[in-house]
């Protein structure tokens, strides 16, 4: 059994993240080395005492996930400070998340943070190293090692950021039955587990050791409907003593509004209003002459969420110094996730301004001729005058748009341990794979079936319609929209060795080698509408949904490999040198796309290849058995991904609001402006450039400096400095640049023929540029308390993340900073987040904690009166102009309490209660950044409120 010193252990466990209520008894004994097992830590290939090294490393033990409280792999990652950026489950209300959570260190970014299952490199759900966290069953995981630094020489090209690795149950023998309930006070967002573990066989004893896991969880729905600070997208609120309201609502209404355009007016008109005189439909009310939707009262705060999950491992001892393990896991996750009806801009006829030509739609005609026209000469307008005849209709009728997103995966890994002259060595093949599913549930409808509804006089959309679901059920989609398949095939060999004498000790020496194939692919349905005309196949168009997607085949191969020396230079001073060569070849895609006007790309390798060298130098110094100095530089890249390279064309759904960004009136496109703030479309692309256009890879520089200090037994300080520098980031514009920025927007904003619209429509086509140079920067500190008290053991643990420097410079653009502030991106990376854990253990029987978790406040999105997304309240509490605003967003502190008990033997008993207090997320004005959700945002606050949970755990 290994035993470390008062040090090594405390300073070790003190990078736990303070999510732990036994982490802080460490036994003060000392052991001979040459008896202590040697195991591989998370950052190094070196097999080593596990003790803490030059690298900051956080553990999370098992018993530190379940003082956690945390519901699953995501919700865990989530409540360590140094995680920023990452994506939630509620992302993908409005389909923004693709049904996907994922981590993401130091606000860095998920596509540098690289996820690990036992060492191993899972399928991502892109092209590039980005793990669905959904696809991990939290319940075979037996403990977390998060690196908070650079690990490129290592792991490969896309761990800038860090390594989160997690290590799964291994060597058990007893059957564990668990399961939690997680009930909300409130209505909405309840969630279950089960959990069953069995293994069978001691690897010590018997040579053998086999191990059975199964897990089911469910997380039902929160609606908008059930919190009142997001119940509506009109929330009222007072800043610098004034009365105001949010505005986020939209024109595209049930039943539609209708524009008319005559050569001297433009007039926006319901029939609702003229005929009954008010909005009779729900979630609907009346505002310049047009029924305007309230969006966000019919939205999910959080989606429904399912998981099963089966977790196999074995390992067999083949003689004395081999064994063969194998591991499978597969999983099964759904996130359904429903949100506003569709809302659809279309035409009835249009004239285009440029060409003068008249494009009619005759399928829409008759019900406009039988319900519109018979108001226009009430309003003024002789119908032989107008000229274009749009309409901005809101599928209600229909139901709320819900997408199924479903995650199938399968991880498999099948490798040898073992020694030889010295060396210990090991080779695995690794097969990963998932299967990403989106499916119309319900709300999106196939625009042949709607347009025949209406040609045939079945369904009115200009007017209220009694029965009207019925009438449209024929449309509603119910079938796959899109399915992608993404596979790794993984082969590696490492060996480790002794190598040379030092002062200090024996070097080290580790090598090793991998090769991956890849392989990626996209098949959207042929229900949505490719953009122009030369793409085969596309027999309709999707109400609600996206207007142009194309498939993608591809694959590509890459190998690396790497050498790192450990160097005891003296007793109390310790080196370590790493290096490693990545090569990724030009991506191989297998299938034709087209750009906006029709023009084929063949298939055929696209991009470049792309190599590189990299490297570290770690240093560790203990002065003192108190005092550990320790600090590491080094260099890393990230290669393009197949979809930075190879991406087709595709639609990517609706800007926000803006005025319109082309501004002279000579400009051909300007006479496609839509009034006042609107949404555009937007397309991205791919990069398949080579030669000079040629996407380059992504470079970084990584430091960091930090000490651990145990001036007694009872108290333990430490902080860790990281610098990260990226140049060549691979990024598209914003929005907000796009947008709002002259010279991009003569450059990325384009006429296009909009095969749902029917007409030509103003939209920004964005393609991924090595565009940026960002620098990141910050201190991560840790700090524990423990003392004996009459009534047990006490602890205070102290852990947290300041943000020292979250920058980006884009040449012609500028630097922008994002600490503290909504960026161009619409996002916010938070200056403090700290967790504070008061632990008691009063006996061996009986423990408790609260835990104290708190997020810094910021600077809410900057709204201009343009943006329309805030008005004036009047003095009668009506509601006035728009408003520009520059507010900030409050803190968020919310407290959990747990209590854990085992008075029957082999059975655990935990409760606890989450945001004890019932602390409602801040109030926020932003009107984007991720979903529908309005009032708050939903990807950096709990929308749950307080929550009672308990675990029962019994061991047979």
């Amino acid at each position: 059994m290994m035993v470390e010193t008062v040090l090594s252990r405390s300073v070790r466990l003190m990078c736990a993240g303070g999510l732990v209520l036994g982490m802080h008894a460490a036994v003060a004994q000392t052991v001979d080395s040459d008896n202590v097992a040697r195991v591989e830590i998370t950052g190094s290939s070196i097999k080593r005492i596990a003790k803490e090294g030059s690298l900051p490393v956080q553990t999370l033990t098992r018993a530190d996930i379940e003082q956690s409280g945390a519901n699953n792999v995501a919700d865990l990652v989530a409540q360590l400070p140094s995680m920023q950026g990452f994506i939630t489950s509620s992302a993908s209300v409005n389909g923004g998340g693709g049904g996907v959570q994922t981590a993401s260190i130091h606000a860095i970014g998920t596509q540098y943070t690289l996820v690990l299952l036992n060492g191993r490199r899972m399928a991502p759900y892109g092209t590039g190293s980005a793990v669905n966290l959904a696809s991990i069953p939290l319940s075979a995981v037996e403990r977390v090692e998060i690196l908070t630094d650079g690990a490129s020489t290592l792991y490969g090209s896309d761990a800038i950021a860090g390594v989160i690795n997690f290590i799964l149950k291994k060597n058990q023998h007893e059957l564990t039955i668990e399961g939690t309930v997680n009930a909300p006070q409130k209505s909405g967002g309840k969630s279950t587990n089960i959990a069953i573990t069995k293994g069978f066989g001691d690897l010590e004893a018997d040579g053998y050791n086999v191990l059975l896991a199964y897990s089911h969880d469910e997380q039902k729905e929160l609606n908008a409907s059930q919190r009142d600070f997001a119940n509506s997208g009109v929330h009222k609120f007072t800043n610098n003593g004034k009365q105001y309201a949010t505005w986020q609502t939209s024109i595209n209404s049930t039943p539609a509004n209708v524009e008319v355009v005559t050569a001297n007016d433009d007039v926006v008109l319901n029939t609702d209003l003229l005929n009954k005189g008010s909005c009779t439909q729900p979630h609907t009310f009346s505002r310049s002459g047009a029924c305007r939707f309230d969006y966000a009262s019919t939205v999910q705060l959080l989606p429904e969420l399912k998981r099963d999950s089966v977790f196999a491992s074995g390992k067999l001892r083949v003689g004395k110094e081999t064994t063969v393990f194998s591991e499978l896991v597969l999983s099964k996750f759904t996130n359904t996730a429903r949100y506003a009806p569709a809302a659809q801009p279309l035409t009835v006829f249009s004239t285009d301004p440029v060409s003068g030509v008249k494009t009619v739609n005759n399928s829409y005609l008759g019900a406009y001729n039988k319900s519109v026209v018979p108001l226009l000469a009430g309003q003024g307008i002789n119908s032989a005058d107008v000229t274009d005849a749009l309409w901005y209709y809101r599928g209600a009728d229909a139901g709320g748009r819900t997408d199924e997103y479903r995650t199938d995966a399968a991880h498999f890994v099948l490798g040898i341990d073992s020694s030889y002259a010295g060396w210990d060595i090991g080779g695995a093949f690794t097969h990963s794979q998932n299967k990403q599913t989106d499916r119309a549930v319900a709300g999106y409808m196939s625009g042949d079936k709607f347009e025949e509804l209406v040609r045939t006089g079945a369904y009115n959309p200009f007017v209220s319609t009694t029965g009207a679901a019925a009438l449209l059920a024929p449309a509603v989609l119910r079938q796959e929209l899109d399915v992608t398949k993404s596979k790794i095939d993984v082969v590696s060999a490492h060996a480790s060795r002794e190598v040379f004498d030092l002062p200090g000790g024996a070097a080290s020496l580790g090598v090793g080698a991998d090769f991956t194939k890849q392989t990626y692919q996209d098949t959207p349905a042929k229900i949505a509408m490719g953009p122009g005309p030369g793409n085969p196949g596309w027999t309709d168009v999707e109400i609600g949904g996206g207007t142009g997607s194309q498939a993608l085949d591809a694959s590509r191969n890459n190998w690396g490999s790497f050498a790192e020396l450990l160097m005891p230079i003296a007793k109390n001073l310790e080196a370590t040198t790493a290096v490693r060569y990545d090569s990724y070849a030009a991506v191989d895609k297998k299938n034709v796309s087209y750009d906006t006007v029709g023009n084929a790309s063949p298939a055929g390798k696209v991009g470049e290849d792309v190599a590189k060298a990299t490297y570290k130098l770690a240093v560790r110094y203990t002065p003192t058995q108190a005092l550990l100095l320790r600090s590491s530089y080094g260099t890393g890249f990230k290669a393009p991904t197949m979809n930075n390279i190879a991406d087709p064309l595709k639609n990517a759904g609706s800007s926000n609001a803006f005025p319109c960004p082309i501004k002279t009136a000579t400009d051909p496109r300007f006479v496609y402006c839509r009034p006042g703030s609107s949404e555009y479309g937007l397309l991205d692309s791919g990069n398949p450039a080579t030669g000079a256009g040629a996407l380059k890879a992504e470079e970084s520089k990584q430091a960091t400096l930090g000490f651990r200090l145990e001036p007694s037994t009872m108290i333990s300080f430490g902080v860790d400095m990281w610098d990260v520098k990226l140049k060549n980031q691979i990024r598209t514009f914003s929005q907000d640049q796009l947008f709002t920025n002259p010279v991009l927007a003569n450059q990325y904003i384009t006429v296009y023929a909009d095969p749902i619209q029917k007409s030509n429509v103003l939209v920004a086509v964005r393609k991924p540029l090595n565009l940026a140079s960002s620098h990141f920067r910050g201190l991560d500190w840790d700090s524990t308390f423990r003392t004996a008290t009459p009534i047990g053991k006490a602890s205070v643990n102290w852990t947290g993340t300041y943000m020292l420097k979250a920058e980006q410079d884009v040449p012609g653009v500028g630097t922008e900073k994002s600490i503290g502030r909504f960026d161009s991106y619409d996002d916010v990376v938070f200056r403090v987040i700290s967790k504070l854990v008061f632990a008691l253990k009063t006996s061996d029987k009986l423990s408790n904690s609260l835990t104290v978790n708190y997020r810094s406040g910021y600077h809410d999105k900057v709204l201009t009166a343009d943006d329309a997304a805030v008005r004036v309240v009047k003095d009668d509490g009506s509601i006035g102009g728009t408003a520009g605003m520059e507010r900030d967003v409050k803190s968020y502190t919310t407290v959990d309490y747990q209590i854990k008990a085992n008075y029957i033997k082999n059975l655990t008993l935990t409760g606890g209660i989450k945001n004890l207090l019932d602390q409602d997320p801040p109030f926020s004005v932003r009107n984007s950044g991720g979903g529908n959700q309005v009032g708050y945002d939903g990807r950096y606050s709990d929308p749950l409120g307080r929550t009672f949970y308990l675990t029962a755990s019994y061991k047979f």
